[in-house]
C-alpha cells in the first residue's frame, strides 16, 4: 500500500503547490479544505478536533499549509496548531509545516536556523509560539515533525503575497507595477513550486525530523531588480511605484491588509536575506530552485491567463 499525504490548506497557495508537487512525485495525495477540490479533495474543517482527526486519518505525512486569516494570526494560530498537533499525533502521521521567517524578528545578517526567536510583535510571537509547539512535541514524542521556512513569495496561484496582484497584472497591463518596501534594499524571495519541493523533500526525507529548515532559495534581489525582471517578462516599458512607510501607514489608513503590513517593515527597509546552506548540505540532491527570469516569466504568464 502507498503511503498517503495529507495537505491541509490545500486550496491556499502553498498548499496547491504542495498537492501539484506530490502528485507529480507519485504519491497518494488527500487534499484538504473547507471547500473540498478535485477528485483528491477532503472537506474538513480542521479548527475543530473532530475535522482535524479526519483529515488526517490514515496519513504516512501531513503537510500543515493552513492558516488564519493574516490579522488574526496573533488570535488563533496557536489553538489550530495544537488541533492539528492532536490530529496529527492520533494518525501517528509526520509533519511538515509551512513556516515562515517572522520569530526571529528585526535581524541585521543573514538568517540561520540556529538565530534566537526574538519576535516582540504579535504576529512574530504567535509564530514563534507556533513553532515551539512543534519542536516540543517532536521532542516529546508525540509526533515526528519538522518545519520548512520560506519568505515572500511570488509563482502561479500566489494572489495573496505582496509580490503578486501590485506587480504581476499591473505590469502585463502595463500599468504601474508597486514595490511594498525601500527599493534598493536585498531581499530573499521564494518561487512557490520551489517551496513545495522543499516541503515535499522534508516530507520523504525522516532525517529532516525534529528540525527548521530554510528552503532552499536563488539570490536575494532589491525591488528594482526584481520589477526589471518583471518588465523584461513583459516586455513593456517598465513604469514602477515603491511604497515607502509613509506611503504605507496612509494607504493603511482605508486598507486593513497593508495596514498590517506595517508590523513587519523590517523586512522592508533593510536586508532581509535568508542563508539556506544547512539544507543544501543535508538534501544535495533534492534542492530545486528556479532561476529567478524563469520564475517570473512563468508567474506573469500565469497571471495573464488568469485575467
Amino acid at each position: 500500500m502507498s503511503e498517503l499525504h495529507v495537505v491541509l490548506g490545500a486550496t491556499g497557495a502553498i498548499g496547491k503547490a504542495v498537492v501539484a508537487e506530490l502528485t507529480a512525485r507519485g504519491h497518494d495525495v488527500r487534499a484538504v479544505s473547507r471547500g473540498a477540490e478535485g477528485p483528491q479533495g477532503l472537506q474538513a474543517d480542521i479548527t475543530t478536533a473532530e475535522g482535524a482527526a479526519a483529515a488526517c486519518a490514515g496519513a504516512s505525512v501531513v503537510y500543515q499549509c493552513a492558516q488564519p486569516p493574516y490579522a488574526e494570526w496573533a488570535r488563533e494560530f496557536v489553538g489550530l496548531t495544537d488541533t492539528v498537533l492532536t490530529g496529527v499525533e492520533k494518525a501517528g502521521a509526520r509533519l511538515v509545516m509551512a513556516d515562515n521567517l517572522y520569530m526571529y524578528g528585526p535581524v541585521e545578517v543573514p538568517m540561520t536556523e540556529d538565530m534566537p526567536y526574538a519576535a516582540d510583535f504579535p504576529k512574530g510571537r504567535a509564530r514563534a509560539r507556533v513553532a515551539e509547539m512543534i519542536l516540543n512535541a517532536h521532542k516529546e514524542g508525540r509526533i515526528r515533525a519538522s518545519l520548512g521556512r520560506a519568505s515572500d513569495y511570488f509563482g502561479p496561484g500566489g494572489v495573496n503575497t505582496v509580490l503578486g496582484p501590485p506587480i504581476f497584472p499591473a505590469a502585463a497591463a502595463g500599468k504601474t507595477a508597486r514595490w511594498m518596501g525601500e527599493p534598493d534594499q536585498p531581499h530573499t524571495v521564494n518561487y512557490l513550486p520551489d517551496v513545495a519541493a522543499g516541503l515535499v523533500t522534508l516530507g520523504e526525507n525522516p532525517k529532516a525530523d525534529g528540525y527548521a529548515w530554510h528552503l532552499p532559495v536563488g539570490p536575494p534581489l532589491t525591488g528594482s531588480e526584481f520589477l526589471e525582471l518583471v518588465w523584461q517578462a513583459a516586455g513593456r516599458t517598465p513604469k514602477n511605484g515603491y511604497v515607502g512607510r509613509g506611503m504605507q501607514q496612509l494607504i493603511g489608513l482605508f486598507n486593513p491588509v497593508v495596514k498590517e503590513l506595517g508590523e513587519t517593515w523590517y523586512q522592508r527597509d533593510r536586508p532581509f536575506v535568508v542563508d539556506d546552506t544547512a539544507f543544501r548540505a543535508s538534501f544535495p540532491e533534492h534542492v530545486r530552485v528556479t532561476p529567478h527570469d524563469e520564475a517570473v516569466a512563468a508567474t506573469l504568464a500565469w497571471f495573464k491567463q488568469r485575467g
